[in-house]
């Protein structure tokens, strides 16, 4: 009997494995506040074909109050941190890119005492402590800033506690040059939403569904770059 030459047969396996490792997709997994549960069914869209999306969930928790961060509201610095060290602990999470945001709830003010929900040294220490964990978690961290706040707006919606955007600035300022310095790509997120009319906001501090899908336009563009490196 004449015996088949191996060669087709192993250029075909060949070439198969490689088409298998080009259009395996990353996959992106988002830890943000309730800002980003308003982008993100726009983000999911956006970068379909291209990442496999994925985020903190809940069974609707999270939207039952948006200023009380549970569920799917990754929360302020320090419930972020703890979520991420279950995450390391658990074998079943797979995730390639980390899309991470927390600062909104960290610079929630106390009016009475003025003292903030998460001072600025603590939220530092929690930052560079996510990062190393991500990096220990062999993730692609991508650190989305906190959204603008507009003082007169947010404060006088009768919400229990205050904002100030001079905070917001403080705190992004920490983040991005914590991130920029250990070489986590930084998606300037306040810069783009600062654009906006005052008209944007649908309350104290969320957007109306026409800018949440300009946030999530501008953050897939930026998340194209991250994944052709």
């Amino acid at each position: 009997m004449k015996r088949r030459p191996v060669f087709p047969l192993l250029l075909v396996l060949a070439v198969a494995g490689l088409l298998s490792f080009t259009t395996a997709r990353p996959r992106l997994f988002v830890i943000g506040d309730s800002i980003s549960i308003f982008y993100g069914p726009y983000l999911k869209k956006y970068v379909e074909g291209k990442f496999d999306y994925d985020r903190k969930r809940d069974k609707g928790e999270a939207m039952k109050n948006l200023d009380n961060p549970v569920g799917a509201n990754g929360g302020d610095s320090r419930m972020v941190l703890s979520y991420l060290k279950e995450l390391s602990s658990d074998p079943s999470f797979k995730a390639d890119v980390l899309l991470l945001n927390c600062g909104l709830h960290d610079v929630k003010t106390d009016p009475k005492t003025g003292k903030r929900q998460v001072e600025l040294d603590e939220y530092r220490s929690n930052l560079d402590q996510i990062r190393r964990l991500a990096r220990k978690m062999k993730l692609q961290l991508v650190w989305v800033n906190s959204t603008p706040v507009n003082d007169s707006i947010h404060n006088s919606k009768g919400v229990a506690f205050h904002r100030y955007n001079r905070d917001a600035l403080r705190y992004n300022a920490v983040a991005d040059s914590l991130f920029s310095r250990h070489g986590v790509p930084v998606i300037d997120l306040y810069s783009f939403s600062a654009k906006f009319p005052l008209s944007a906001y649908m309350d104290h501090v969320h957007y109306r569904e026409e800018y949440r899908a300009l946030q999530a336009a501008y953050i897939a563009g930026f998340l194209e770059t991250v994944r052709q490196k």
